[in-house]
């Protein structure tokens, strides 16, 4: 059982509980967590970002959900094998909610489309960044960012994924499952999970819906949007987990220690518009500018981080 640091400019904490039996409640505006060999341990409800379950032998009351809501929390739940199944959101999460919502859905295909480009991009400089850092060369990728027009429909990315997924991790029959328990499959799933719930609810935040996505549209993905905003942020945790398996081979499972380095990028700083800034930071205002695309108040291009490369630095 472990949880997270500070990771924005108040004290927001990614807690994950792996062991139990455990039993999570609410006492005094505290979350308390009370774990085996009556180990205990709290915080006030409001510091909490992120609550991971990654074991199914935790008890929870619904005033510790309803508490996390109304503090804009999010927790997430793992099945047996450590793969998240479920993630909770506010419902309730800014005042101008309604209207984002028909700012959303009145949103035209070529201003999605705009907002998809600029996503891709953001996402192959980041992938080329990766690359570049583990094997000294990009593998190509940094010459396809270029090539990526509105609305990608050259499928741009996926040559950028063929070329990169068997280089980050040397893997070169690497094949990338979102439902497999194996390593490295297993830390990506974890990772992207805490990057995914942080990413959802930095877009409740901001006043706007997961579910109404710019490129992903599936009927039964409620977190569409959280998808699409994400994909520039993956490669930091590609990068987390091809140095965890540098360390320790190829059978690694998602024991505490591992848990606490993929959570490391989540909690450190990124050079950002000039200044060392907290990813929870980056999120809220890059959601807060796809609102502003949606009002029509940005400019062509949405203004992403186009020199991102995912570098960052602990506290």
């Amino acid at each position: 059982m472990f949880w997270g640091v500070a990771m924005s400019a108040e004290i927001e904490r990614i807690m994950d509980v792996s062991e139990g039996p455990a039993r999570l409640r609410l006492e005094n505006r505290l979350l308390v967590l009370e774990g085996p060999e009556n180990r205990c341990w709290s915080a006030p409800v409001e510091e909490i970002a992120v609550v991971v379950l990654s074991t199914e032998w935790v008890r929870l009351s619904a005033p510790v959900l309803t508490a996390l809501a109304a503090h804009g929390g999010v927790l997430i739940a793992c099945d047996r094998r450590g793969l998240p199944v479920a993630t909770t959101l506010p419902l309730r999460g800014h005042t101008l909610f309604p209207q984002r919502l028909r700012l959303q859905i009145a949103a035209g295909r070529p201003c999605q489309k705009r907002a998809w480009k600029a996503l891709v991009r953001a996402k192959i400089r980041a992938q080329a960044g990766v690359l570049r850092r583990l094997h000294g060369e990009d593998g190509g990728l940094e010459t396809l960012v270029e090539k990526v027009r509105s609305g990608d429909p050259e499928n741009v990315e996926a040559e950028a994924a063929r070329r990169y997924w068997p280089r980050v991790f040397a893997l070169p029959e690497f094949r990338r499952d979102p439902d497999s328990a194996e390593a490295p499959n297993n830390l990506l799933n974890y990772g992207y999970a805490v990057l995914r719930g942080m990413v959802a609810r930095a877009l409740v935040a901001a006043g706007l819906t997961p579910a109404l996505g710019l490129h992903h549209r599936h009927r039964e993905n409620a977190f569409a949007l959280a998808d699409d905003l994400m994909e520039p942020f993956r490669p930091i945790v590609d990068e987390q987990v091809a140095r965890i398996l540098r360390g320790t081979g190829r059978e690694v499972g998602l024991d505490q220690e591992i848990k606490r380095r993929l959570l490391e990028p989540m909690v450190g700083r990124y050079f950002y518009e000039g200044a060392w800034r907290k990813l929870a930071t980056i999120l809220h205002c890059l959601a807060a500018r796809l609102v502003d695309v949606f009002e029509g108040r940005a400019n062509k291009d949405w203004p992403l981080p186009t020199s991102w490369d995912g570098v960052w630095r602990s506290e």
